[in-house]
Formats: C-alpha cells, sequence, structure tokens
C-alpha cells in the first residue's frame, strides 16, 4: 500500500513538462571529475582538456571557500587531494589557489592547483556540457552557496546543470533561478528500510527535480523507470567497469563515468 501511495505521488510531483529542458543531458558521456588518471588530477584544467579533447561532457563538484567563493573540489578535507590536513571551508580561496593538487597515485602535479568555478567555465566555454555538483551540509545555509553558483553562470552561453544530493539545492534554483537545469542525486546505500525509502521520496517530492542522478548501484528500480516513463533524464554514477556500462545503457540516458571503461567509449 506505502509503495502505492509513494508511486502515486511521485507521478504527481515529478515535473514532466519541465523536465523538457533538461533533455541536452541525453545526448552525452560524462567525464567524472573530468577525465583524471595519472599525471591528471581530478577536478583539474588538465582533467577538463582531456575530457574536452575526447569529446566527453564534464561533471565536477563545488563547494564554499571561507570568503564565501565558489571553488571545484570534491572531498570536505584537504587530505586525500593536497596531502595536507584540515578542512577546505577553513581556507580562502586565494589560499586554495596555490595549493598543488596531487593525483590518483598522490604525486603533487606542478600547475594544478584548486580551481574557482569561474576559472573553470572560461576554460570549458560552451564546448561541451558541464554538471556541477553542488556539496552542502546537513546545517549549512545553502542559499549563500547556490546564490554564488547562479552569479556565476549568468551570461553562460553553454549546456550547463546544477545538481545535489540535497534536495534544498534543486529547490532552490527552482524557486530563484528556473532558467538553471536543476536535478537530484540519489543513492540508497544499502538502506532499505522503510525510513530510508521514507526520506527518498521526501527529498524528491522537495527537489522536484528537472533531472535525476541515480547510483549504478542502485539503478534498476521502480523511480528511475517512471522518471523516464515522464520523460526525465536519468544519469548514472560512477560508472567503471564495463557490467556498469551495461546496466547504464540498460536502465539510464546516459553514464557518468572514470577509468578505464570511460577510455573505452567512443570519441564525440
Amino acid at each position: 500500500m506505502l509503495s502505492l501511495l509513494f508511486a502515486l505521488i511521485d507521478r504527481f510531483l515529478l515535473p514532466a513538462r519541465a523536465a523538457a529542458r533538461a533533455g541536452w543531458l541525453r545526448e552525452a558521456i560524462y567525464a567524472h571529475r573530468g577525465l583524471h588518471g595519472p599525471g591528471v588530477p581530478e577536478n583539474s584544467l588538465a582533467a577538463a582538456e582531456a575530457a574536452i579533447a575526447r569529446g566527453f561532457g564534464i561533471e565536477c563538484d563545488v563547494q564554499r571557500s571561507r570568503d564565501g567563493q565558489v571553488v571545484v573540489f570534491h572531498d570536505r578535507t584537504l587530505d586525500r587531494l593536497i596531502g595536507q590536513g584540515g578542512a577546505l571551508a577553513d581556507h580562502t580561496a586565494a589560499d586554495l589557489a596555490g595549493m598543488t593538487l596531487l593525483d590518483e597515485t598522490g604525486t603533487a602535479v606542478p600547475g594544478e592547483t584548486i580551481l574557482g568555478l569561474r576559472q573553470l567555465l572560461d576554460r570549458i566555454d560552451g564546448r561541451v556540457p558541464l554538471l556541477i555538483e553542488v556539496k552542502s551540509a546537513p546545517t549549512q545555509r545553502i542559499a549563500p552557496l547556490c546564490l554564488a553558483v547562479r552569479r556565476l553562470l549568468e551570461g553562460y552561453r553553454g549546456p550547463v546543470a546544477v545538481m545535489s544530493f540535497d534536495p534544498r539545492v534543486a529547490a532552490w534554483f527552482r524557486r530563484y533561478s528556473p532558467h538553471v537545469v536543476h536535478g537530484l542525486v540519489v543513492t540508497e546505500a544499502g538502506r532499505r528500510t522503510l525510513l530510508a525509502r521514507l526520506k527518498r521520496h521526501l527529498a524528491l517530492w522537495r527537489a522536484r527535480p528537472q533531472f535525476l542522478a541515480y547510483d549504478i548501484a542502485d539503478i534498476a528500480n521502480p523511480v528511475v523507470r517512471l522518471a523516464r516513463r515522464r520523460g526525465v533524464p536519468v544519469l548514472t554514477w560512477t560508472v567503471r567497469t564495463p557490467d556498469d556500462a551495461s546496466r547504464a545503457a540498460t536502465y539510464a540516458d546516459a553514464p557518468i563515468a572514470e577509468g578505464p571503461v570511460l577510455l573505452a567509449a567512443p570519441a564525440a
């Protein structure tokens, strides 16, 4: 009975007509944090250029520096990608711009530093589609970060969309910047209790996303099937293996991929 109720509300709140504006998302393969690897750090200019050279779209992560600037970085802390302790949010954008990124082997790559979102936008310049994942914390006010992202996107002419695990982000863009395509990132992460299901549906109902980015491990599910029937594009992450790629082709509209499976994908 509850599953039927969830499905009925999902059907009512998934914005099929608005999702038509996000249809271009189906037309690309997305490089997860850029086309990175040995000698090319994730979320770097080099990773962006490598993706552009192959004709891949780019997925990146953004968060806020101490002085309110939007920087391109995945982790909350600097340990893995910079090699020093501390939280990214404790540093200004200028501080971060002086920090050299490490590649996946832990080797510092000269000339590759933490980017501002403006730098990345200027480098891509509309040549390939861009997915911007907005990173937030449950206790964080999301309006300042969303507003900062929106301001940087003003005047940008390339295909771009924002997304987040936080449904407040999509809801903010729907209300205050509806011209920016906005989506919800979803994972079940093994949590399949009734309470976990309810939380996921509440996130969906609050976000009313124009597209979904769903965990490849959970991609075969009724929410995804309903979204695709209603014309809501479904991306899936992170596609790393041939089996992942096969599942993505069956259940989703476009993959967000990395590693050998991405390198094996045809160039645009």
